[in-house]
């Protein structure tokens, strides 16, 4: 048998026509999304001023699938369906009798999972009349994908960067601008938000709950904008979940199913693509599995964070939902895993996470490159900062099916490549990349700092 790698192709055919609502399959449905005001359930009004109608139906809707719309996989087809690899020569490095699969994200134009929500989003804007969207972005790979989605759609992007990715991913922003989006380091002076920031810390690395205020504020202030959102939400949730509904048919082809499957998380929308097709087949009386979300540890919210309703941004503008937070004040440290850089969780993958359907494990940052590169070297794919976590979490399921001699078959998402992160590969070597810690105090006045909501 070749040490070689194996590939798993489905035909452009085969491509699911459906996206799965995991929704339809809870034990116990999700809590409601409350207004901050009134603290009662919002309807669809309240978000209305943000979205199109048509993706605030997919955000409460409880259909076990949804129809993809043809124009959308026409799209898809650029990139879809997306290869499933055999990591035949790094199960030889591990040593491990474990088989190993990955799910490679990184075909995509923007190179990451993200246009798999972002052509949906832009196209239902579209078809709405919408011509100009904002949002905001961590390490950019959302940011990017929404801007090649705008450009599909005729659609003018202004994106919100993270000042701390702004300044450490300069390509990114040059992707951005390439597809023809505007792109914004946050804080920034153009909005309400940002400029509060600025004048308490000058020097305001950003942050996702930052950049999604600002986003979120041109948006609300100006009727011809509507706000696109790249994880968290049920719809961007959704959106993905064609990765694992395309990974069930490869394995079909491959003749295996997952006893483990793996993801890195921050909001939570490339863990719940791959992971959420599974739990809904256990839910169904499938096989059972065990699921493994992958932060990181100097921002986990779901091994630290409290479960409890708050603010999707930092400069509370947003509804309240129930999730795994740290507070949306909290400002992680700034690591290179940009995309990873969110205090909360997504409200489903939290709500997962409470009925014990999945697990969490945080790591440091230099544990995970040191995965990558390994991951490089064996199977000559460069993994983005963020999905190093996914590529860490499967080494060390790997290593312990090793240590007990067991033949397990581990599945990850691989969900994005590190073409554009070459700089934090180069810290790595040069020995200038250290891990990095969250201050204690600081989140212990976050989490003081939580919206009062009663039981």
């Amino acid at each position: 048998m070749s040490d070689n790698r194996t590939q798993y192709l489905l035909d452009a055919s085969r491509m699911p026509k459906h996206w799965y609502n995991i929704a339809a399959d809870l034990p116990q449905a999700l809590p409601p999304v409350l207004h901050p005001g009134t603290m009662q359930p919002i309807g669809p009004a309240d978000l209305a001023p943000l979205f199109p109608m048509a993706l605030i139906e997919q955000e409460v809707s409880t259909e076990r699938e949804i129809p993809i719309p043809e124009p959308v996989r026409e799209v898809f087809k650029l990139w879809r369906p997306a290869p499933l690899f055999r990591a035949r020569r790094l199960e030889q490095a591990l040593g491990t009798p474990a088989r190993i699969y990955y799910k490679y994200e990184g075909v995509s134009p923007a190179g990451s999972h993200k246009p798999n929500t972002a052509v949906p989003q832009a196209w239902y804007n579209a078809q709405a009349g919408v011509k100009k969207l904002t949002t905001e972005t961590g390490a950019g790979q959302w940011g990017s994908s929404l801007a090649f989605a705008g450009a599909l759609f005729g659609i003018d992007v202004t994106v919100f960067q993270v000042r701390v990715s702004y300044d450490q991913k300069p390509y990114r922003r040059a992707l951005m601008e390439t597809y023809g989006a505007r792109c914004i380091a946050s804080p920034s002076n153009e909005t309400q938000a940002g400029r509060a920031a600025l004048a308490l810390r000058p020097d305001h690395p950003g942050s996702l709950g930052l950049a999604i205020s600002e986003a979120v504020e041109v948006a609300a202030t100006h009727d011809d904008v509507k706000y696109a959102l790249g994880s968290v939400l049920n719809h961007v949730l959704l959106h993905q979940t064609i990765i694992g509904q395309e990974a069930m048919l490869q394995l079909e082809m491959a003749g295996d199913d997952p006893d483990v499957i793996v993801g890195c998380t921050g909001g939570g929308s490339n863990f719940a693509g791959i992971a959420f097709p599974f739990i809904g087949q256990q839910l169904r009386g499938g096989k059972k599995r065990r699921i493994v979300a992958v932060e990181p540890a100097a921002c986990p919210s779901l091994t630290r964070g409290k479960y409890a309703y708050d603010f999707g941004d930092t400069a509370k503008m947003t509804p309240l939902t129930k999730m795994h937070t740290l507070g949306s004040s909290f400002t992680p440290p700034s690591f290179h895993a940009g995309g990873l850089r969110y205090h909360g969780m997504a409200p489903l993958v939290s709500h997962l996470k409470e009925l014990k359907l999945l697990e969490a494990v945080a790591y440091h940052q230099v544990a995970c490159f040191e995965a990558g590169v390994m991951f490089a070297r064996a199977e000559g794919i460069v993994p983005a900062p963020e999905a190093n976590h996914a590529v860490k979490g499967a080494i060390v399921e790997a290593l312990r099916c090793k240590a007990e001699g067991r033949s397990e078959v581990i599945l990850f998402n691989l969900c994005g490549h590190g073409h554009f992160d070459m700089s934090a590969y180069s810290a790595y070597f040069a020995g200038k990349l250290t891990d990095q810690s969250y201050d204690e105090s600081e989140l212990a006045m976050a989490l003081a700092g939580l919206p009062s909501v009663a039981a």
